[in-house]
């Protein structure tokens, strides 16, 4: 890799599809479910209640009535039982119940870090600014983060099922019918793949600046985290990311490549990325290591 600037250009391309797959993943899984919790009964009072005729001997009974949410009654029980870590209830009443319905405890377990890490980011308060409905149809406009203030609303889409409002819609539906409980593992594995592109960029990044310091000598991967401690836990196999990173320094460290392999082939990824001067590489490899042949 006797270029790094250029190799640094050559996997930039990563970094944008990253952004986008993990915005578009952060909005799926965060306008996914709706709070078991929202949904509020309300039971006749007995003093209301018609008097028992004295000649029937079953006494009189009242019917709970249900109090539908409208659809932004949903979207705010819905952000509130994520910040308070509800995610079955949460994804319960949405149309990603089949996805969760399926899950062992120890699957639901598996997931519950990406779940949190959607926690984390939903605001206390949600600034709604309206809502439009179309039939069995309705679109939320609300603000869920405050990373940019200026930033206009977001539409939150939800349909009508039974009467009740949730998130998602009918093309949505589809999908998660279609895939059921692996529809988040799958999700994340995409996420994950998108990830890893964004974490050899870094890693391309923190080595064009080692070498530029080091008259041109690359830097095993203990050395590059103790010159730029941030890569630690992007590197770190056991975290969320689930991939096992190396680097292996051509003779002399004047060259260098970069693997990663799923921690868990079919759960935290599939494909195995191989990253050189010639850019970013990647194939399911059955988590097993991939190099890439060499050109004549």
């Amino acid at each position: 890799m006797s270029n790094p600037v250029s190799s640094v250009a050559v996997v930039a391309r990563s970094l944008s599809s990253f952004i986008t797959a993990t915005a578009v993943l952060l909005l799926i899984l965060s306008s996914a479910g709706l709070s078991a919790c929202a949904r509020e009964g309300t039971t006749t009072s007995p003093a209301s209640l018609p008097a028992a005729s004295s000649a029937s001997p079953v006494a009189a009974t009242a019917t709970p009535a249900v109090q539908l949410l409208t659809p932004s009654d949903t979207v705010r029980e819905f952000y509130k039982a994520m910040r308070e870590r509800r995610f079955r209830e949460a994804f319960a009443l949405s149309i990603y119940q089949p996805a969760i319905e399926g899950m062992t405890p120890d699957e639901f377990e598996e997931l519950r870090p990406e779940f949190e890490k959607i926690a984390a980011a939903v605001p206390e308060q949600i600034a709604m600014s309206g809502e439009q409905i179309s039939g069995d149809a309705a679109s939320v406009f609300a603000k869920v983060s405050n990373d940019n203030p200026s930033a206009p609303p977001e539409e939150i889409k939800l349909m009508r099922v039974k009467g009740q409002w949730i998130f998602g819609d009918s093309e949505g539906q589809k999908a998660v019918q279609r895939e059921g409980k692996q529809f988040f593992t799958n999700a994340r594995i995409k996420t994950h793949h998108e990830e890893v592109k964004a974490v050899l960029l870094r890693v391309a990044n923190a080595e064009a600046l080692y070498a530029s310091q080091h008259a041109g000598m690359f830097a095993d991967l203990d050395t590059l985290v103790l010159s730029n401690p941030s890569l630690k836990e992007d590197l770190d196999g056991s975290g969320t990311l689930g991939y096992q990173f190396r680097v292996t320094l051509g003779k002399g460290g004047k060259s260098y490549a970069v693997n990663a392999e799923p921690a868990r082939h079919g759960r935290t990824g599939l494909l195995s990325f191989h990253m050189d001067s010639g850019g970013i590489q990647s194939r399911d490899n059955g988590g097993k290591t991939f190099t890439p042949s060499k050109k004549k």
